[in-house]
């Protein structure tokens, strides 16, 4: 399945809204923290439960899919915000 059509696509933040990740549907991501919106930039790949990130700046990280609406990225607990439509 390609990142256009990964069913992980979409926003994702922490329960406090401080990170907001959203994980673009062209494998691209932009991270927002706090008021600092864009804060991180970047490609994304993602096989299986686990996602590789390439920050525009160099810097990489990774994570892992606990469940289809979980994210532990960085040390950090993110949720699916789903669409309310």
């Amino acid at each position: 399945m390609t990142e256009k059509t990964h069913p992980y696509v979409g926003m994702w933040v922490t329960d406090d809204n401080h990170v907001r990740h959203e994980l673009l549907p062209n494998g691209r991501y932009d991270e927002a923290r706090g008021l600092r919106e864009s804060a991180y930039q970047g490609r994304y790949e993602i096989k299986g439960n686990h996602i590789e990130y390439w920050d525009d700046t160099g810097f990489t990280a990774d994570g892992d899919f606990v469940d289809e609406d979980t994210l532990h990225h960085g040390g950090m607990v993110l949720r699916r915000v789903r669409d309310r439509r």
